[in-house]
C-alpha cells in the first residue's frame, strides 16, 4: 500500500482535469467539440477561442485545429502563426506534420532548407498513415528536381501504385500533366478516375477534361448530373464545380460550352463569392454572355468578398481599356490591391510603370514587379525583362541579365521570344557567355521547375 497512494494522489489532478473537460460544455470551459461544432457553423471566433486555451494546456488536436485557422487567415503573419503553432504539435501528430509540410512548400520562393525539411514532414505524415501528403510530396519532387537528384519519380509512383494506395494513382496524372504527354493517356486517366471519383472529387475535374478533349458530350453530360447532385447533397465542394466550369470553358481543351460553364457558375455564386469572379471572367472571355454592366456587378460582389482575383480581374480592365475606358490609375489602385497573392497583377503594374502610363517611367518598380511575376510562373514578365535589360528602358543595358530572362521566356514558344533570344546570344561577349550560363542555372533553381504542373493540379493538394 506504500505505493499506491502516491500513484492515486498524482493520478488525482489528471482525473479533475478530465471531469472538468467532460463537463466544458456546462461550466464553460473550453472543448474541442465546441470548436468544431462553431467551425461547422463558421464562427471562427468561438473555435479559435477554445482551440487557443487549450492549445495552450498542450492538447495536440487542438494546436492543430488553432494552426489551420491560421492558415485560413492566409496573412504573412497568420502563416507565421501557423507554422509555430503546428510545430509545438510535431512530436505527436502526424497530421501536424503533413499540415506544415505543406505550408513550407506553398511559401512563395521556398529556400532549399524549407522544401528539404518539407519532403521530410510529407514522407513522413505519409508513413505514419496522412494519404492527403502524398500529392504535395510529389509536386515537390518535381518542382524541385535539383534536390532530390537521387529520385525517380515514376519508379517512386509505381512502387506506391503496387501497394495500392489511392493517391499515388493521382500522383501519376500529376505525374502526366508536368511531362506533356497528358494527352497520351486519356484512357488510363479515364479508368484511375472513374474508380476513385467517390473519394476524390479532384477526379470531376480530370473526367470533364477527358471528356473535353474527346468531344464525349453523352459522358460529360452525364458526369455534369453527377457533381451537381454531389454539391447539392454537399459531397462535392464548390470549388470543384468551379474548376469543372473553368474546364468548360477553355477553348484549347476542345469545343467550349461557355453557357454550361456560366449556369454551373450562377449555381454556386451565391453560397461561394468566388465563383462571382469565375463568371466576370467567362464574360470577359465570351461577351456574348453578357453586357460589361453584368461583368462590373460579378466584380462588385467578388470585391465585396475581398476577393483580390476580382481586383485583379478589375485592374486589368482598366490597363486594357477595352470593356470600359482606359485609367492607369484607377488599373494601379486595382492590381496594388491584388498583387500580394496575385503574380500577374505584378507583371501588369509593372508593365504600367515601365511604359510611363501614369506621365514617367519608374524602372525601379517595373524592374521589381517584373522579376516578382517572372518568379512566380508570368512567362510574360521573363519576355518583358529581357527587352528591359536588351534595350535599356530605364535602366543601363546588360546583355547578361538580358540572356538569362530571354532563355527563361522561350517556353512562351512565340517567333517574338525566340527572335529575341537568338539577338541576345548574338550579341553576349563570349568573355561573358560563362557567367550568365551560371547565373541563367541559378535562377532556374531559385524558381525550380514544373510550372505548369504545379498550376494545374494545385487544388490537389489543398
Amino acid at each position: 500500500m506504500a505505493t499506491t497512494a502516491p500513484r492515486l494522489m498524482h493520478a488525482a489532478p489528471l482525473l479533475a482535469l478530465a471531469l472538468a473537460v467532460t463537463l466544458a460544455g456546462c461550466a464553460g470551459l473550453p472543448d474541442e467539440r465546441l470548436a468544431a461544432a462553431a467551425l461547422k457553423r463558421g464562427d471562427t471566433g468561438t473555435a479559435e477561442q477554445n482551440f487557443r486555451r487549450l492549445a495552450e494546456l498542450g492538447y495536440v488536436n487542438s494546436q492543430v485545429g488553432l494552426a489551420d485557422l491560421h492558415m485560413a487567415g492566409g496573412t504573412p503573419q497568420d502563416l507565421e502563426k501557423a507554422e509555430r503553432t503546428y510545430r509545438l504539435a510535431l512530436d505527436e501528430s502526424p497530421r501536424a506534420k503533413a499540415r506544415l509540410g505543406k505550408l513550407l512548400a506553398r511559401k512563395v520562393n521556398p529556400s532549399q532548407a524549407e522544401r528539404l525539411e518539407a519532403a521530410e514532414l510529407l514522407n513522413d505524415a505519409f508513413t505514419a498513415g496522412e494519404p492527403s501528403s502524398l500529392l504535395p510530396l510529389v509536386m515537390l519532387y518535381l518542382q524541385y528536381p535539383e534536390d532530390f537528384p537521387a529520385m525517380n519519380v515514376q519508379q517512386r509512383i509505381s512502387s506506391w501504385r503496387q501497394q495500392g494506395h489511392s493517391q499515388a494513382d493521382l500522383a501519376q496524372i500529376l505525374l502526366y500533366r508536368s511531362q506533356g504527354n497528358y494527352d497520351q493517356h486519356l484512357g488510363e486517366i479515364e479508368q484511375i478516375c472513374q474508380g476513385l471519383i467517390a473519394e476524390a472529387d479532384v477526379c470531376y475535374v480530370e473526367l470533364a477534361t477527358v471528356y473535353q478533349k474527346r468531344g464525349q458530350a453523352d459522358k460529360q453530360k452525364a458526369l455534369l448530373q453527377r457533381l451537381m447532385a454531389g454539391y447539392r447533397s454537399a459531397v462535392v465542394s464548390p470549388q470543384r464545380v468551379d474548376a469543372v466550369a473553368q474546364v468548360l470553358a477553355d477553348a484549347e481543351l476542345g469545343t467550349p460550352d461557355e453557357g454550361k460553364a456560366q449556369q454551373l457558375l450562377e449555381t454556386i455564386a451565391p453560397a461561394y463569392p468566388a465563383a462571382w469572379v469565375s463568371l466576370a471572367r467567362l464574360l470577359y472571355d465570351y461577351p456574348g454572355l453578357g453586357d460589361i454592366e453584368t461583368l462590373l456587378g460579378y466584380l462588385d460582389n467578388g470585391r465585396a468578398a475581398a476577393l483580390p482575383r476580382a481586383e485583379l480581374l478589375l485592374g486589368r480592365l482598366y490597363y486594357e481599356g477595352k470593356l470600359v475606358p482606359q485609367d492607369p490609375h484607377k488599373a494601379e489602385e486595382h492590381l496594388r490591391k491584388a498583387a500580394p497573392s496575385e503574380p500577374s497583377a505584378n507583371y501588369f503594374l509593372g508593365q504600367i510603370y515601365l511604359r510611363g502610363y501614369l506621365g514617367e517611367v519608374y524602372p525601379q518598380q517595373a524592374l521589381d514587379h517584373l522579376l516578382s511575376a517572372a518568379r512566380n510562373g508570368q512567362i510574360n514578365a521573363d519576355f518583358a525583362l529581357a527587352q528591359m535589360y536588351s534595350q535599356g528602358k530605364g535602366i543601363r543595358p546588360d546583355l547578361v541579365n538580358a540572356f538569362i530572362f530571354s532563355q527563361l521566356a522561350l517556353p512562351k514558344n512565340t517567333p517574338q521570344a525566340s527572335a529575341l533570344a537568338r539577338q541576345i546570344e548574338q550579341q553576349l561577349p563570349p568573355t561573358q557567355r560563362s557567367q550568365a550560363e551560371q547565373l541563367l542555372r541559378d535562377e532556374r533553381q531559385v524558381r525550380g521547375n514544373a510550372w505548369q504542373a504545379q498550376a494545374s493540379l494545385q487544388a490537389q493538394t489543398q
